[in-house]
């Protein structure tokens, strides 16, 4: 797995909706303002978020993303393999310097890969829960977000009966003609 910007950024935008959800769905021109990532990034990012079902978007007006599950059961890890891709598996640690008759010196490779276990073990037990807590711990208010105004709408005066002196059928114009 690689850590990259982009898994910093989808890190710090799930922090943000798992201290926020509890008020409801939380829009991305938020997480944006409040985080100062572009909006952009994280729409891209919260795509590949949803694909991964993580979190889940509600549409229209008061809508934004909330997660699909306890932020205790969502871990790091399973954050940066979303956006950033699956862990890499033993083939792709090698360089292809381990098939037979191929020169080069293998004493770090049994290193890298307990270093890259123990790095997977560790991302994989931090939760986003407890990410929450040490931002709360820390003193990181959550302001709450007032709710989005809804358009009051005035009520329409009582609309009149239109009176038509017209003939109403192709019989009554009959009469009509008939007078003339």
């Amino acid at each position: 797995m690689r850590l990259t910007t982009k898994g910093g950024f989808a890190l710090t935008a799930m922090i943000d909706v798992a201290m926020r959800e509890q008020d409801g769905p939380v829009p991305l021109a938020s997480i944006s303002k409040r985080q100062h990532i572009a909006r952009s990034s994280l729409e891209l990012l919260f795509s590949k978020l949803r694909q991964h079902a993580l979190i889940k978007a509600t549409r229209g007006p008061g809508g934004g993303y909330t997660l699909t599950r306890r932020a205790s059961e969502i871990t790091v890890a399973d954050i940066l393999a979303s956006v950033d891709g699956q862990p890499l598996t033993d083939t792709e640690t090698s360089s292809g310097k381990n098939e037979p008759g191929s020169k080069g010196c293998y004493s770090t490779e049994a290193l890298w890969a307990s270093a890259k276990h123990h790095v997977m073990e560790f991302l994989g037990s931090v939760t986003l829960q407890s990410l929450v807590e040490d931002q709360l711990a820390k003193g990181v208010r959550v302001e709450h977000e007032p709710a989005p105004k809804r358009r009051e709408t005035q009520p329409s005066p009582a609309a009149l009966p239109l009176r038509v002196n017209a003939p109403n059928s192709v019989f009554a114009w009959n009469g009509v003609f008939a007078k003339r």
